[in-house]
């Protein structure tokens, strides 16, 4: 019968055997492919109505899957979620389809994507291409994609959606999925005979790194006996088996030689490509048929296509080769892949044509000869077209990206036969973590497995032994590190490696073995002579010695068919029954069956271990045991628990305990408690009998054993009295009467071990103790110590182990005895002499500041030990290098051999100056994240142990630092910052991240329902910044667009019907002026708040110019042709309405080129519009993305301002880029940016003018010298030729002086280049007049012929060129304070002069002199009236009273009093726009003149940009009402864009710029001229350059946004201002939401005060990252704070000054009041169920005060996360006192915080001066009442129980009813070493411990009599 036992043993049962389909079948069923529509299109249309349709589809898909159904294949792999969970992936292939489909244990399958493709898929793959990034720091990005192989192409789709086909140009084989990307397995074709003899071999493997990149070759590197030789991989009797990703190899077959070999991929070094692109000169090594070297120096690049890509026409030419370059150098790719983000090519796309540079086949199709002594010709296949010259040039050499290099080779020791390929290749590793290449050679049923290890020095691998395996097939299973054989005699078994594990039983399933014959399995050797080139030797393995142990391959097992067939009772049934023919799919730890039925199944193999604690367990004893004897132990163990009808999961522990001991020896059966472990599991996995099934109804014996158990034992110890009428139970270890003792078996195959096992697994139970998760394994642990201490007779951890759990320990009654010689056998390591390691001890030690030897730990298994151990030494004992250098100090590490690297440390003599404690505190925080910890890990650590940790935190959280990362802010509970640097820009079309969950969309009236193009502001945010009143519902009113006006017009009775609608309808048109001047204000108003959704058009707000007259609503319209209407009139206003509606769209938003295509009107009215969006998109950087192509398109429709819209866009895009392309765009639109030669081209004037603008913006500021003296020329350009240039002359001129300022922008007199040309003087002479200057320019022929319609003689006609002229030198000139030319621009100061220019000269010439005077400029009133001239100030004021000289013009000095004014006014707005000083509006609205109002009124809404001052809304208000007298179109445009100034995007985003360059975009935005009445005057100016404000726009509103709730809020910031020449440094108060002031200006921004965490803002990255963001800024609120919107004066806080003292205090705070001022639900929580006196809660008032109080400590001092610590130090003071402590653990923790705030560390720290007002995490009177508590309550024990200390001390044995528990926290509490410790102190001559021990004794027992 043993046999049987035996053989039952080793055998396990599979599990979760379900039937297997693949997923991707079913979906192909349903699929509505080609094939189908074709069989349903040839229906008549009749019958597929008349039948049952779905029928129908279901037939032919039918038909279709059968006759595709043999080309189906699939396969499975692991994939991984971002939260972890493991899933299986399916890739299913059949026809043209590809279904990628998941589905894990909890979800059901699914398609994750489904493929179609237009041909047959001949094979389809997963392949990870890495993406190199440009920058060196930045990780590589790695593209995970499926690729398609069709017989043409490769298609690529990555999971990311970009689709890339990369054509094929040669017929391939296969594809082969590797680290680097794709291998390419060329087919071989056979060529006909008489072309063999000069054929040389090509290339057969190529690799593709990026589906963009070039497919290249590969080269290899192989390792002869004297050389070793690189050449192309040219082998045509090479074939690749196998490719692996970690390691890096790949696995090839010689068809020829019938051997395997391994090589390593890897990319090509730069030297290899070197070598095997130079032309060889000579011949070179002799050509062995198994490996013939290549020549192939160069490959021919897009030459004349000799044939399609799939051909197999080949070609050949031997050529001369000298005259190929061979540089690497030469060779650049076509496309990279950083190319715009691996720009994805159209799917659409026809092979041919998606990468260009494989247009043919031919470079990859010739082979290049040296060229042969006879000197041959060009020999070429007879249909090519191939000639030498042709050829030539176009050469140029594929560089190979990577190389393989041998590593490995089966030798020739096995017989050659054809066919023994390896069907199957895999690696598998054994659980000791030994690595194999496995393959399977099916022709000979043989797995050969080799194995390989990764050499010290290099990464390289080495080879070693090769084992052969009987095998029809296997499959690896990773997970549980073993691999499925399939014997030849059908049965499955279990391998480790090449070590046998045991049998496999498949329920349902019979195996096999069970037929009649005997069939006996052969003996398989090694293979002997193995070539390597590391020449390893083989190792072979012995036989094991012990029954029942694994066994290795090389033993002959009998066969026992005679036995297992018992379990057939059914003949007929054996034969039918199917068979395992293979395996396949194996993922983790799951593998398919495939039966002889055609069926498959889908089988689970368990795992080794699934409770945490036997899986740690196993790994120390794999840690610390020689390798052998290691897997002897795992295989035992795996068969014990894995046996058929095995243990349940919660009796894991208990059969590892027996599995464990009678390994070491044990007799477990005579043991007491181990034999207890025993009711419900089989006695021993040796001699298991079949499980019984379990009875439904109990029995007496069930009763017996439940009061026999361990947990009956721990009830009936507790105080609280035992159940009625039963009789007292002794604990299970109560059996003392053995006959004889107990002893070990020392043959065992641990019992050597047993001291070595027995540390290690101390060590694993310290760590366990720092785990609040754990403790139950620390439990369970315990036992197993407690008998291997007893019996090894080790004093100290007995003790050690009865101080943890007395109780439990007190009933461990038996010791095995082992004598002397048993002990000699053991291995005894040195550190067991040592003390018993207790990390308590040690971190206690730390806290009291003694010194500590290096803790001994177990790397990788006891990883929290370290952590902590390292925490307390850097912190608490203050050593900075602990984590670094100083790491041995205070850590033994472990090593696999036993022995201890360490040194020991004596602080005194290393200690360093104390660091500030918050350094130490920093450095700790970040150490901890780098090591991975996190809060969800500090929660489970105790929270004694925890406290210094938590204190750490709680100071760092006080002051982070800014650039921590994003983990540390997470580990020090600061979310705002975590959050912070996870922001991404704004998704949603109607809100921002951030600013997009706060609330639901406001409710509409029905008035709004009609877009007024101002929907997309925040309320929640312009709420905060305006909470008083609702300025900006007003805005918004003022400026809508898109709804009819009012007509009001009284019926006077004299008024005839038709007078009165005439009238209505004048009324109308002046209404309508104002009305189509609102675009422009609200451009500005709603600046950057869209984002615009890709598939729907850009809403534009229409442009109404009906009205309504009261009182019946009728409708008023200027169509009815009563009055004259000014033709064209809605043009510009629509192409402001379309500017307006584009300069929405925030620069952060996507836009694509299709999308600008997309939103083009299909009605030519709203061409206006769409040519405003063109130029807006450019002003907001997106028209880049606008393809070359749409560009073309527009311009040459001709369309007037289209072309304007995109000629001004596309500048603004580029701005001061100097970009050649565009600037050939707009050069076609100059004619004097021309050659003279060139055909004239009519180009409307606007386009002119517009084109001219724009080469201002793309030069600007680069001093360009060929543009400037163009533009030059062209601000005086006479009239003519003939007619042309004769209107609208002054708006060319003014754009020209624009331009020309631009480009000069700034330069001054350093114009560099441009001294010939004398630009000043030139300026000064358009400015003031006189004779004009021959140009000796280009254009000069065209001047010749003179105008027709206008004379100007040879002056210079001041009217036209004095504006352009004025501002170019102001530009020029811009910001010098170059005093000489300010005085050409001063105003005169006689009659005389002043008669002579007109008044609007004098607001430009005062504007342009005191900007280039910048730093003069004053922001008050008499700064302004101090440009007024001495004679005009002397004569304005005092009119009445002095007579006025008849010489003197009043008016013109009037006239110029108020221009002059205007042009300081207008100096001032620009000198401190944005920056909100109230002191410049002192000069608004003394005068009457409408333009200088108007100037004015600019100059204001510049200064208040952004802020919504409310004066100058009601003054913009004001304004916007008259509609009557000189109130034109023009007047109306500059106040409604104050209006928008002064709300600059909602208030939200921006404000003006100070940088000098967009200055100019401001002169020009409001350049002091508006249109005329006529709506289509470009007199002036272009009236399109009005928008060009929007580039000097910068973000810098601040929005604090709660973290929590994510909704903004109020915050208080200290923003500090650098010092200047005017003021020091200065700190102000900001409320946010605020506008910033100018970020060049201040030093540092924090957030401050009492309700919000503190932040420090880096001023040097807030731009980027917060306020190009939408300005959010996460805030954290404090805990026990509300927000000021809530509680504004603070008076609701839980922290309000209280009037009571401290005690009333806590007694008048309201639980239920909680809510009102935190919203942490926990807390909340807390609140609701623990602090509030219910009914059944009023004997425990007490309680529920103290409870309150804690609450209440915690929240004040902002630390709610201590609220757990309070209430666990509250629990085990009231179990001590109550005397219940059955384990001393939470005694441990009470006793480390109080030595924690007695420590002297802790103590400095608390004088540091960043803590003042903040003690440590446990203050007030908590900790010394819980203190005291503790101390009476061990204090009366002791006057009671004194003689259990004395017994105890001289080691007299305790009676059974003696209460250990109590004795055992009183020795932790009061730190008393151990029996042993206090003998080696007496040995030293102090005073002993007992000593004092007695005295307090007696004194405590005289106090209490």
């Amino acid at each position: 019968m043993s046999q049987v036992y035996e053989e039952r043993a080793t055998m396990i049962a599979a599990g979760e055997l379900q039937s297997f389909v693949p997923f991707g079948r079913e979906h192909c069923r349903n699929h509505p492919n080609a094939v189908n529509l074709q069989l349903r299109q040839l229906q008549p249309a009749s019958e597929l109505w008349s039948s049952d349709g779905a029928a129908g589809l279901v037939g032919s898909l039918q038909e279709v899957t059968l006759q595709e159904h043999e080309k189906e294949h699939w396969q499975l792999r692991k994939g991984t979620a971002p939260d972890e969970v493991e899933f299986e992936e399916e890739l299913y292939v059949a026809g043209n389809m590809v279904i990628w489909s998941r589905g894990s244990k909890n979800q059901v399958s699914y398609v994750y994507k489904a493929f179609t493709v237009d041909s047959p898929v001949q094979q389809a793959l997963w392949c990870n291409f890495t993406v190199p990034q440009s920058k060196k720091d930045v990780k590589d990005v790695v593209e995970q994609t499926v690729c398609i192989f069709q017989s043409t192409c490769v298609n690529v789709h990555s999971i990311s959606g970009k689709d890339f086909i990369s054509p094929l140009p040669f017929q391939v084989s296969a594809l082969w999925s590797t680290k680097f990307g794709l291998l390419l397995e060329r087919k071989n074709i056979t060529v006909d005979g008489h072309m063999s003899p000069i054929r040389e071999p090509l290339p057969t493997l190529f690799s593709m790194l990026h589906p963009l990149d070039e497919i290249a070759p590969v080269v290899c590197k192989s390792t002869g006996l004297f050389e070793s030789r690189l050449q192309y991989v040219s082998d045509s009797a090479l074939r690749v088996v196998f490719t692996c990703h970690e390691p890096s190899i790949i696995m090839t077959y010689d068809t020829q030689q019938c051997t395997h070999t391994i090589w390593s991929l890897r990319k090509v070094t730069p030297e290899e490509q070197t070598t095997v692109l130079k032309c060889p000169d000579q011949a070179g090594p002799v050509h062995t048929p198994s490996a013939a070297p290549s020549l192939l120096s160069t490959h021919l690049r897009n030459v004349t296509r000799l044939d399609s890509p799939a051909s197999p026409l080949h070609c050949h030419a031997l050529h001369n080769q000298s005259r190929i370059p061979a540089s690497p150098g030469l060779h650049s790719r076509a496309h990279s892949p950083s190319i715009s983000n691996m720009a994805a090519l159209s799917r659409a796309h026809s092979p041919g044509v998606a990468v260009p540079s494989f247009s043919g086949a031919q470079r990859f199709n010739i082979s290049c000869h040296t060229p042969s002594p006879r000197g041959h010709s060009i020999l070429a296949s007879p249909n090519s077209t191939l000639n030498d010259t042709a050829l030539l040039p176009e050469m140029e050499p594929i560089l190979p990206d990577l190389c393989i290099e041998q590593l490995w080779t089966e030798t020739s020791a096995i017989s050659r036969e054809k066919g023994c390929q390896a069907s199957k290749v895999f690696i598998t590793s054994d659980l000791c973590e030994n690595r194999y290449l496995c393959f399977l050679v099916e022709s000979h049923q043989q797995l050969r497995c080799v194995k390989f290890l990764e050499s010290n020095e290099t990464s390289q691998l080495i080879f070693a032994s090769v084992t052969v395996i009987t095998a029809k097939d296997a499959a690896p299973l990773e997970d549980i590190h073993t691999m499925l054989v399939l014997e030849a005699n059908g049965s499955l078994v279990l391998y480790t490696g090449v070590t046998r594990v045991s049998k496999v039983f498949i329920p349902g399933l019979l195996s096999p073995t069970f037929s009649v014959q005997n069939h006996q399995p052969q003996l398989s050797t090694p293979l002997e002579n193995i070539s390597t080139p590391a020449r390893a030797t083989v190792q072979h393995m012995s036989r094991l010695e012990e029954v029942g142990m694994p066994s290795p391959v090389l033993e002959v097992r009998s066969s026992t068919q005679h036995h297992e067939s018992s379990w057939l009772e059914d003949p007929p049934f054996q034969q039918a029954a199917p068979h395992i023919h293979a395996f396949r799919d194996a993922v983790s730890n799951r593998v398919t069956l495939e039966l002889s039925s055609g069926s498959m199944l889908r089988i689970t193999i368990p795992e080794v271990a699934t409770s945490d604690l036997v899986k740690r367990c196993l790994q120390a004893i794999r840690f610390i045991l020689p390798k052998d004897t290691a897997m002897k132990v795992l295989v035992k163990w795996y068969n014990s628990y894995n046996a058929p009808g095995g243990p349940s999961m919660h009796l894991e522990w208990n059969l590892f305990v027996t599995c464990l001991m009678t390994m070491m020896g044990y007799n477990t059966e005579r043991l007491t408690w181990t034999r207890n472990l025993h009711f419900e599991v089989p006695l021993s996995p040796v001699i298991a009998p079949k499980k019984a099934r379990p009875a439904d109804t109990g029995s007496d014996e069930d009763w017996g054993y439940l009061r026999c158990s361990d947990y009956h034992w721990q009830v009936s110890m507790r105080p609280a009295g035992s159940v009625q009428g039963l009789e007292p139970v002794w604990p299970p270890g109560g059996v003392d009467n053995h006959e004889s003792a107990l002893g070990l078996e020392s043959s065992a195959l641990l019992f050597p071990h047993i001291p070595v096992l027995f540390y290690v697994l101390h060590l694993l139970y310290e760590d366990l103790k720092l785990d609040e998760l754990q403790r139950s394994g620390a439990r369970a642990l315990v036992g197993l110590l407690q008998q291997l201490a007893k019996d090894l007779q080790l004093e100290d951890f007995i003790d050690l182990y009865w101080r943890d759990y007395p109780s439990f320990i007190k009933t461990f009654k038996e010791a095995c005895v082992i004598d002397q010689a048993q002990t000699e056998l053991m291995t005894w390591p040195v550190f067991l002499d040592g003390d018993a390691p207790c990390v308590f001890s040690w971190l206690s030690r730390c806290l009291r500041g003694q010194d500590v030897a290096p803790f001994p730990y177990l790397p990788g298994i006891c990883e929290r030990t370290k952590l902590l151990v390292l925490s307390y030494a850097l912190y608490v004992v203050g050593d900075e290098d602990a984590i670094s250098t100083n790491m041995l100090k205070y850590l033994s590490r472990l090593s696999a051999g036993g022995a201890f690297d360490c040194w020991v440390f004596h602080r005194q003599s290393s200690v360093k100056p104390a660091p500030s404690s918050g350094c130490l505190a920093e450095k700790l925080v970040v150490w901890l994240t780098s090591a991975g910890f996190t809060l969800k890990d500090l929660e489970s650590v105790p929270f004694g142990v925890a406290l210094p940790i938590r204190d750490a935190i709680y100071q760092c959280r006080e002051h982070p630092c800014s650039d921590w990362s994003e983990e540390v802010c997470a580990l020090i509970g600061r979310q705002d910052l975590t959050k912070q640097a996870h922001k991404v820009t704004l998704g949603n079309r109607k809100s921002t991240v951030g600013l997009n969950v706060m609330l639901e969309p406001p409710v509409t009236s029905e008035a709004d329902e009609e877009e007024d193009g101002m929907t997309d502001l925040h309320p929640e945010v312009t709420g905060l910044i305006w909470s008083q009143d609702l300025r900006v519902q007003e805005v918004r009113r003022l400026l809508q667009s898109s709804r009819p006006v009012r007509v009001n017009v009284p019926h006077l009775p004299e008024v005839s019907d038709h007078e009165y609608i005439e009238e209505k309808e004048n009324k109308l048109l002046q209404l309508c002026q104002r009305t189509m001047a609102l675009p422009v204000g609200r451009g500005l108003f709603t600046l950057f708040s869209y984002h615009p959704v890709p598939t729907e058009p850009l809403p534009v707000p229409k442009l109404n110019l009906t009205g309504r007259a009261p009182p019946r609503n009728t409708v008023v319209d200027l169509n009815s042709g009563n009055i004259d209407v000014p033709p064209n009139m809605t043009s510009w206003p629509s192409f402001h309405n379309g500017v307006a509606a584009g300069l929405k769209i925030a620069p952060a938003s996507q836009v694509e080129s299709a999308w600008i295509a997309y939103n083009k009107p299909k009605s030519a009215d709203l061409a206006n519009e769409y040519a405003g969006f063109l130029m807006a998109l450019g002003l907001n950087g997106h028209l880049t993305k606008l393809a070359t192509l749409n560009i073309h398109d527009y311009l040459t429709k001709g369309h007037e301002m289209t072309s304007i819209g995109l000629l001004l866009g596309v500048s603004a895009a580029k701005l001061g880029t100097m970009d050649m392309s565009i600037t050939r765009l707009l050069s076609i639109h100059i004619p004097a940016l021309l050659p003279p030669t060139s055909t004239e081209l009519d180009v409307p004037h606007s386009v002119q003018v517009a084109a001219v603008v724009g080469i201002g913006l793309i030069y600007q500021g680069t001093g360009h010298r060929h543009n400037a003296e163009v533009l030059l020329a062209e601000i005086g350009r006479p009239p003519g030729p003939e007619m042309e240039y004769c209107t609208d002359r002054e708006s060319y001129s003014l754009a020209a002086g624009l331009a020309l300022g631009m480009v000069c922008l700034g330069h001054g007199s350093n114009l560099i280049g441009m001294t010939d040309l004398n630009v000043p003087e030139q300026l000064y002479q358009y400015m003031v007049g006189g004779h004009r200057r021959m140009h000796a320019d280009i254009n000069r022929e065209k001047h010749k012929s003179p105008s027709y319609q206008i004379k100007e003689g040879d002056t210079i006609n001041v009217d036209v060129t004095c504006p352009g002229a004025t501002l170019a030198l102001a530009m020029i000139y811009l910001k010098t304070n170059n005093r000489s030319i300010a005085d050409w621009l001063k105003a005169p100061d006689t009659m005389f002069l002043l008669d002579f220019i007109k008044p609007e000269f004098l607001l430009l010439r005062t504007l342009a002199r005191c900007l280039i005077m910048w730093d003069e400029i004053f922001p008050n009133a008499d700064w302004v009236t101090s440009n007024v001239p001495q004679i005009i100030q002397e004569n304005i004021g005092n009119q009445e009273q002095t007579s006025i000289s008849e010489d003197l013009n009043m008016e013109t000095l009037v006239q110029a009093h108020d221009y002059i004014i205007a042009g300081g006014c207008l100096a001032v707005g620009f000198r401190f726009a944005g920056t909100n000083l109230p002191e410049t509006s002192c000069s608004t609205g003394q005068y009457n003149l409408q333009t200088c109002l108007s100037m004015v009124l600019l100059a204001v809404s510049m200064v208040m940009a952004g802020s919504g001052n409310l004066k100058v809304l009601q003054l913009c208000r004001f304004l916007h009402k008259r509609t009557f007298g000189e109130m034109n179109y023009g007047f109306h445009m500059a106040h409604h864009m104050t209006l928008g100034l002064l709300f600059l995007g909602g208030g939200r985003l921006v404000e003006f710029e100070f940088h000098m360059d967009l200055e100019i975009c401001k002169r020009v935005n409001f350049y002091p001229y508006f249109p005329a009445p006529q709506f289509t005057s470009i007199w002036y100016h272009l009236q399109a350059l009005r928008h060009l404000a929007v580039l000097a726009a910068e973000p810098r509103l601040l929005v604090p946004v709660d973290v929590d709730t994510l909704k903004p809020c109020y915050a208080l910031l200290d923003v500090t201002y650098r010092e200047t020449q005017w003021y020091e440094e200065t700190t102000v108060e900001l409320m946010a939401p605020t506008m910033l002031p100018e970020l060049h200006l201040l030093k540092r921004i924090k957030v401050k005060g009492q309700r919000y965490w503190e932040l420090n803002i880096d001023i040097n990255g807030i731009k980027p990252s917060i306020l190009s963001k939408d300005g959010v800024l996460y805030v954290k609120l404090r805990a026990g704070q509300l927000p000021y919107k809530d509680d504004p004066q603070g008076w609701k806080s839980l922290l309000a000054p209280n009037l009571n003292n401290r005690s009333a205090e806590v007694r008048t705070f309201k639980p239920e009041a909680i809510s009102t001022f935190t919203s942490d639900a926990a807390l909340v929580s807390f609140a609701e169920y623990f602090c509030r006196a219910s009914e059944n809660m009023k004997h425990k008032q007490e309680t529920v005060a103290l409870l309150s109080a804690i609450l209440y400590e915690c929240v004040t001092q902002e630390y709610p996360e201590m609220l757990p610590t309070h209430i666990s130090i509250d629990q085990a003071v009231r179990t001590l006192e109550r005397g219940d402590l059955c384990e001393t653990f939470s005694l441990w923790q009470m006793k480390l915080v109080l030595e924690l705030y007695e420590s002297r560390v802790l103590q400095q720290q608390l004088r540091d001066t960043r803590r003042q007002g903040h003690g440590l995490l446990l203050i007030s009177e908590f900790l010394p009442v819980m203190k005291s508590s503790a101390d009476r309550a061990l204090d009366r024990w002791l006057c009671d129980n004194g003689h259990v200390l004395q017994a105890y001390l001289r080691r007299q044995p305790m009676n059974n009813d003696t209460d250990v528990n109590m004795l055992a926290c009183f020795l932790v509490y009061h730190s008393i070493p151990s029996l042993k410790n206090m003998v080696a102190s007496d040995l030293k001559g102090t005073i002993t411990l007992k000593q004092k021990l007695t005295t307090g004794l007696l004194r405590v027992c005289l106090s209490s009599c």
